[in-house]
């Protein structure tokens, strides 16, 4: 489905696109599909990340209240929110649906692309605001780039977004790559933006015409609508947390899947959730806590040294003695290549494949820390096969304690060929491959069908320890 294409490809440094077609052109993938239909999925990818998917996935937070009642309060609240920006009730139209298969997921289909016409008032924000406007965000004061040189609180401007990071702060204009998201309304002077003394905080430009639109959730429920990538909430309820377990969460910020952990398990239990840096873990203690989760520790420590070699040593926190946990979670941190929407990634090569030495050190801590009979979850946000079937493959090669499980819900894809897994093996994993659905995305088809396919690219594998 072309049509769908309203932005360029993702653009990536030459040396970046050519080793990540290296990967998607692989031999055991040409050899299976032929060099033409890998070619088309490849081409697919760049063009699907640089979108957002069709809807949003909320996780609601069902240790607190029934999901239909959460749905419903979610319903009221977002009709409120259209009513403030001028919508007659008779105009408002709120559609959420449970999903079928999680039961704390509730979808919200996004309207996008719409026929959104061009100001000749230009204003330029980052790339990563540009991505959050797409997603439904408003424009925050510090993300505003180049403004209209007389531009007034009220003033209706277009906004682009920064594709390359070329456009200096403070410009009237921009002539470098940048791409439309839609109409807005400014909500501060210019002055105030650019030449106040204090940075500028706030909404700067309120989006009433962008083009994907979806509900902002500024303030919304927050203990009780939590946004989250549909593939992030899977990897709680393939961890299988249950109550009165002890469970670590490896490298754990901003705290999404934690306080899901901590939910699944009806708060009863311990989750200690683990992160190098410190400001992240104050995020962390305030999302338990607005999540009304007690059962969460969470600590500032590098989790590759969270094995203590002092058996006798008896400290509350990290590092810990050998198999201390019953599930452990390492949602390593990796090259992000999964993350939607981005036009550009400006990266080297050699940043992209940083990451496999780092994962390689926390999965060697993660098995150490894990009880026998335990369960380990690996997951990443990116798409290459050196940080997921290949760390598999190394994973099982090193960890002879160590076999593959089953997934529950196993919604995504199967694993890539590649990296010398078997058919049994590469159907254990899950891999959320949004361009693989990304010609078929009928709008109408029901939305959960969609939803499943239209993800961010993520990958997940299960192991137990033997």
């Amino acid at each position: 489905m072309e049509e769908m294409s309203v932005f360029p490809r993702m653009s990536l440094k030459p040396e970046v696109t050519n080793y990540l077609k290296g990967v998607f052109l692989n031999n055991e993938v040409l050899a299976a599909a032929g060099h033409q239909e890998a070619e088309c999925r490849f081409q697919k990818l760049l063009s699907c990340l640089s979108h957002p998917p069709s809807y949003t996935c909320v996780r609601a937070s069902t240790h607190l209240a029934p999901l239909e009642e959460i749905k419903h309060k979610l319903e009221e609240e977002l009709k409120k929110q259209e009513q403030m920006c001028g919508s007659s009730a008779e105009e408002v139209q709120v559609q959420i649906f449970p999903h079928p298969r999680i039961p704390d997921v509730l979808l919200l289909p996004v309207d996008g692309p719409r026929p959104v016409k061009q100001l000749s008032s230009e204003l330029v924000v980052g790339a990563q605001c540009g991505s959050a406007v797409l997603r439904g965000a408003h424009v925050f004061a510090p993300g505003i780039l180049a403004s209209p040189k007389y531009m007034k609180s009220g003033d209706v401007v277009s906004v682009y977004s920064d594709l390359e990071g070329k456009c200096t702060r403070g410009a009237t204009s921009f002539q470098g790559k940048k791409v439309f998201v839609g109409n807005g309304v400014a909500q501060m002077d210019r002055t105030s933006i650019f030449c106040s003394d204090k940075p500028a905080k706030g909404i700067g430009i309120q989006m009433v015409e962008p083009l994907y639109q979806s509900p902002s959730f500024d303030g919304i429920l927050p203990s009780l609508a939590f946004l989250q990538n549909l593939p992030s909430v899977v990897v709680g309820h393939v961890l299988g947390p249950r109550p009165g377990e002890r469970i670590l969460d490896m490298c754990a910020a901003p705290g999404g899947k934690t306080c899901h952990i901590a939910a699944l398990m009806g708060d009863q239990g311990e989750v200690v959730a683990l992160d190098r840096i410190r400001n992240k873990i104050d995020k962390i203690r305030q999302n338990a806590k607005l999540l009304h989760l007690n059962s969460i520790k969470a600590y500032s420590f590098n989790s590759t040294q969270a094995v203590s070699s002092d058996p006798a040593q008896e400290t509350e926190g990290p590092p810990f003695p050998p198999e201390s946990f019953d599930r452990v979670l390492l949602d390593a941190p990796c090259s992000g290549l999964g993350q939607r929407p981005i036009m550009a990634n400006t990266w080297s090569l050699k940043e992209v494949c940083s990451y496999q030495p780092l994962q390689r050190k926390l999965f060697h801590a993660a098995v150490r820390l894990l009880k026998k009979g335990g369960v380990l979850v690996y997951s990443t946000c990116t798409v290459t096969l050196a940080e997921n079937e290949e760390q598999v493959a190394w994973a099982l090669g090193t960890f002879p304690c160590l076999s593959l499980q089953p997934q529950e819900p196993h919604i995504g894809a199967e694993g890539m060929l590649g990296a010398g897994l078997s058919p049994e093996q590469l159907c254990l994993l899950q891999r959320f491959s949004p361009e693989l659905s990304w010609d078929q995305t009928k709008t109408d088809a029901p939305l959960h069908c969609r939803a499943d396919g239209d993800t961010i690219g993520f990958f997940i594998a299960k192991f137990l320890k033997n």
